[in-house]
Order: structure tokens, then sequence, then C-alpha cells
């Protein structure tokens, strides 16, 4: 009996022990939402840095990088970066420090001077963090003009001084907050400490964070949260001081966006995007029917299927001002053919396909771009305006098997080009070879296709939900494949003519495709409208929005690159913005009992 009364004992002392320290976790780690006001418009979300890393280590990316054939050669190019050693000693405090929930917020853009608040949870001891995180202070922002500290409801708050900018920073047992602003600093220190009751001013609390929220995943990578409010406020005003007397009266879309949220996670190597738009249906009740499938084969490497109401917007296009050169020709045609919105909807119907195949014996893809005929007859008055658009150019018409076919010769190029269009009973179809075009027509109402059947295809489009109006593929190894297989001989040659492209990469040691295809799994995306929002997936790896995302990038520095040194960047707060930033003196900081 002695030792059973014993044994209950020390259960309930653990059960205690267990209970304190979960109680204690639950309030060190509070729900970064339940920190931040209920206005707050960005927040980034950063949940396990350590976990995130180590699932990128294993990710399909990574692994091609590791890859030895890679690595070799990469030497050269990488030599010619700055060195490491800074990067690596960063990612070694990283790990030390673990941090977790780490976030970064803009909760008030109010008289045009930002709030930002930034935080996150450490597991290293205070003083070995707070030596860190000086020292990262230090690296980024250089010494601070001044420095002072203000006590706090036991805190400790430290403020630095760097020209006009100024920053709070403190921390609260092992959570570093710091911010732009000191109010906003001690209202969050009240709600971690549990000093504020009023959950109902935090964006935990808020409509259109919880509805965005709902929709993330419950393990994730890396979130955000945009409420576009306040910038579409500023667009409805901007629109109605510059609004036309006879223009329409449609929204825009950014003025229909209740919330903007995204996540990334990694899934067996792969990375699993998320992006949902909490906003009104924009289309009719009409569901993607994949129909163009059948046109694919077995060297298709890119498929696309959307819903794209054209009628809907062309008198508005025809009104709008700014709209130049083929477009605009475009759609004076269809004013001057008096094709008016209605003859489009009567026409065509509203899912717009694309398909791109490249062939192993073919030195460029073949692009289609294809859409469902529901009237012939007003749908060739239509092809006809749009062939007719450019004086210049001589377009002939032939028909075959009921279906006609538009062309028109390009002069001799490089690459030779002919624009084509087929219109059947059933179907559009455009492309830039006749030959294609009327293959794919042949091909068009079999209801499968090579496409459709490859294991490939069906393993990749069960990786996303099911779409309602988008829906996008791409085999990336086969991309790659065709890419390495037209541009290989094109590199080695210009490097035998331009010697000093070995400078900084040997292109002899470029990998041999199947190393790099191995790692290359097909990219997929889907999207669906959900009773509150659209909802966007891409799987692969790298996702759909990554590769938009980068293309954009390059583009940029592509652009920007000729402007080098004709213009000078001001950091923001600096003084040629002209833009004071808020003080942080204790005795201009309002009360944050009274702050919400």
């Amino acid at each position: 009996m002695g030792r059973t009364i014993s044994f209950v004992i020390a259960a309930v002392a653990a059960f205690a022990v267990w209970y304190v320290w979960r109680i204690s976790q639950q309030t060190s780690s509070a729900s970064v939402s339940a920190l931040l006001p209920r206005e707050t418009i960005f927040l980034a979300h950063v949940p396990d840095f350590n976990r995130t890393r180590d699932q990128w280590n294993h990710s399909d990316l990574c692994q091609l990088y590791c890859e030895p054939a890679v690595q070799d050669f990469l030497r050269k190019p990488l030599t010619k970066l700055p060195k490491k050693d800074a990067a690596s000693q960063t990612l070694q405090e990283i790990e030390q420090l673990d941090p977790k929930n780490a976030f970064f917020a803009l909760t008030s853009m109010a008289n045009d001077s930002p709030k930002i608040v930034v935080g996150f949870r450490f597991r290293e001891n205070q003083n070995r963090a707070e030596k860190i995180i000086a020292e990262w202070c230090s690296d980024a922002l250089g010494d601070p003009r001044n420095r002072e500290t203000i006590a706090y409801q036991r805190h400790k708050i430290h403020i630095f001084t760097f020209g006009l900018f100024s920053l709070a920073s403190v921390y609260d047992r092992n959570w570093f907050f710091a911010s732009n602003n000191l109010a906003e600093i001690k209202t969050l220190l009240d709600r971690a400490d549990g000093r504020v009751k009023r959950a109902k001013d935090t964006l935990d609390e808020d409509e259109s964070y919880r509805t965005a929220a709902a929709h993330m995943p419950s393990s994730y990578a890396a979130s955000f949260y945009l409420q576009p409010k306040i910038f579409s406020e500023r667009l409805t005003a901007l629109r109605a001081a510059i609004q036309s007397p006879g223009a329409t009266n449609e929204r825009p879309v950014l003025e229909q966006v209740r919330s903007i949220s995204g996540a990334m996670r990694f899934e067996s190597g792969k990375i699993h995007d998320l992006l949902f738009l909490g906003m009104p249906k924009l289309e009719q009740d009409v569901a993607l029917t994949r129909s163009s499938l059948s046109l694919g084969t077995k060297e298709t490497f890119f498929y696309l299927s959307m819903l794209l109401n054209v009628g809907q917007k062309i008198d508005a296009l025809n009104q709008a001002a700014g709209i130049a050169g083929t477009m605009q020709k475009f759609f004076q045609t269809f004013s001057d053919s008096g094709i008016t919105a209605d003859d489009w909807k009567a026409a065509f119907g509203l899912e717009l396909e694309s398909l791109a195949d490249w062939p192993s014996n073919a030195p460029w893809p073949s692009f289609l771009l294809t859409l469902p005929v529901i009237d012939m007859a007003r749908a060739g008055k239509i092809v006809e305006a749009v062939t007719g658009a450019d004086e210049n150019a001589i377009w002939t018409q032939t028909e075959k098997d009921s279906v006609r076919y538009f062309s028109m010769p390009s002069p001799a190029t490089l690459i030779a080009i002919t624009p084509t269009i087929a219109l059947s009973h059933r179907i559009l179809i455009a492309g830039f070879n006749p030959v294609s075009v009327e293959e794919a027509i042949k091909r068009d109402g079999n209801g499968s296709s090579e496409l459709s059947n490859s294991q490939t295809y069906k393993t990749a489009a069960k990786l996303v939900p099911s779409p309602t109006n988008f829906f996008a593929y791409i085999d990336a190894a086969l991309l790659y494949s065709r890419l390495d297989a037209s541009l290989r001989p094109m590199l080695l040659m210009a490097a035998a003519f331009m010697p000093g492209m070995t400078d900084r990469v040997d292109l002899t040691r470029l990998p041999a495709p199947e190393i790099i295809t191995k790692h290359l799994s097909p990219i997929v995306s889907s999207q669906r409208y959900t009773s509150d929002g659209y909802v966007a997936e891409s799987v692969g790896p790298i996702t759909l929005d990554q590769s938009a995302i980068g293309l954009a990038i390059l583009s940029g520095i592509g652009v920007a690159a000729p402007q080098k040194g004709r213009t000078s960047l001001t950091g923001w707060g600096s003084p040629s913005t002209g833009t004071p930033q808020p003080s942080l003196s204790p005795s201009s900081t309002p009360n944050p009992a009274s702050t919400p």
C-alpha cells in the first residue's frame, strides 16, 4: 500500500511539473497574432528556423545543388563571389539561438509613417542571445549615434538612434522584440505578459485574418498575411480623383480583396506553396474541363488551362486609355467590324488553354493556344477581324474537312514562324507552325491523349486539389533535357569564340542532363474558389509562384543593370526621403495602457 501511495504521489508530482512546464511554454510561445494589433497590415512568420533549414537540406533542389558534378561546374563561378565566412558564422549563430516564431510585422502606416515590429523566441540564455543580436545590429546598422535605456514593467527597453532612425528593443524571458516605435514595444509587452485582456483588439480576433488563417496548413516553413485595405482605400480615392465621366464603374480587383495570405512547406523533398485571396467570386459558375488535354503528346512539357472572360472585358478595354500598338488595333478593328462583347461571349467559351511540345528532333518548341467554340459563324467573323487588323499582314485562308485555316507566312529568319489559326465547330487552335496546328486538330476530340495517360502527368496532377478556374503543368525534366540538347552546342561554340567566358565558367564541365533531370519532378499548380475566396496551390522542386518571382527578379536586374551608377538609392528613414521618423522619446509616447 505504501509503495502504491508513493507511486501515486510521484505520478502527481511528475504531472504537476509537466503541467507547469507546459503552461510556461504556452506563455513564452504565445501566438504571434495574439501579440499584434488588430489593424496590422502585414505579417511574415517563420515558426522554426532550424527545422526549415533541415527540411531544405533534404529538398530536391538542395540535393541537386549538392551533386558532385554540379559542385564541380560551380566551383569556378563560386570563387568569384564574396567570401562566405560571415554568412557561415551567422548561420551557426542562428542555429545556437534556435529561433522559434520569428516574425516581421507592419502594424500601421498612419500619416505615411510605418510602424514595424520584429521578434522571435530563442533557446540560448539571455546574455548569450544579447551578445549575438547586438553583433547583428552592429553589422547591419553600424554604431548608434545615441543609446538610452528606460524601465517599463520590470523590463529594460534599449533605444538606439542611427541618424534619423531609432530602434527600441527589449527581452521578455526568452523572447526578443524590436520596433521603430516605443509605444508599439510597450503595448506588445503588455500583451505578452498578460496585462492587456482585450483580446478583441488583437490581430488574432480580426475576421479577415481568421478567415485567411483557416486556409493555412497546420505546419509550414514560412507564411505571410497582408491586409490590403489601406492600399485599396488609397486606390479608390485616387481613382475617384482622376476618373473621367465616361469611364466604367467596375471596381478594380484590389478593392474587392479582403486579405492575401500564403504559406510554404516541404513535402517529400518538394516545395508546396499555398496562396489565399479572400474576395468575392469573379467569374460565372463555370468549372474547368481541361478538354485540350487531348491535344497533348508524350513530347508536351507545358499545359495551361484557365477561365478568362475576354468578352466581359472587351468593352472596357476598348475604352481604356494607354492601350497601344497591336492590341489597340485589335479593339479598334472589333469596333469598326461591329463586334461587341456579346458577340465574343456567344462565339467562344471561357476556358483558355495552352500547350507546348518539344520533339527530340526539333531545335525549338511549338506552342498552341486554344479556345472552345460555341458559335462557329460568329467565331469566324471575329477571326477574320483579328487577321485583318494589320493592313501589312497578308493572311491566306483555306478549308479542309470543315475546318477553316488562316495562315500568314513571315519573312525568313533564324526561327521560321508562320502564325496559323484553325477554326472548327468545336475549337479554335492558334500556333506558330501550320503543321503543329493541323496535327492538333486531328487529335482534338479523342478524349484522351499521350499526355493525360502518362504516369508522370497523373502523379503530378494528384498533388494538388482539383481546380475550378486555373491549372498548370510543367514537365521540368523534359524541358531541361530539350534545352540542354539545343543550347549546349551553342554555348560551347560561343566559349570557343569568346575565350573570356572561361574566366568565370567552364562550360566543358556542364553536368550531363540526366544528373540534373533526376532531381526535377513536374511543377503543377491549381486554383479553386471556396466559399470565401480563391485558393491557389503549387508543388514542385520549385513552385510556379517561385518560378514567376525568379523570372521577374532576373528581368528587373536586367533592366536595372544599365542604370547602375546613374541613380542613387536612399534607405528608408534617410534624410533624402524628407519624411521624419516617429520619435522614440518616452516623453512623446502615449501611455500604452490607453493605446489600442
